[in-house]
């Protein structure tokens, strides 16, 4: 594979997620309703937050070395975002 199908193809990977996530935190609601995008970008960072600590719990689970180290930021990271989850529904 040549190195520009390559970057490419890393790109539509990113830019794959960010779409999802903005779908997923709601990205039409502020469109229909006629209000700020604040919590669509809030939601996507938040979404993106509890990513990377799934990333790093699995780095825990196949790297050899540093497997401590990742799993606890990695669930502190999920619960950090959890967190945020509960603040912007409310429930906090």
């Amino acid at each position: 594979m040549n190195k520009i199908s390559s970057k490419l193809q890393t790109s539509f990977k990113y830019v794959y997620l960010v779409a999802f996530f903005a779908l997923l935190s709601g990205f039409f609601h502020p469109l229909i309703t006629n209000t700020s995008f604040d919590n669509v970008i809030i939601g996507i960072l938040v979404l993106f937050l509890g990513l990377v600590g799934g990333i790093l719990l699995y780095k825990a689970a196949t790297s050899e070395k540093k497997n401590v180290s990742f799993l606890g930021v990695g669930f502190t990271l999920i619960t950090i975002s959890l967190y945020f989850i509960f603040q912007i529904s409310g429930r906090i």
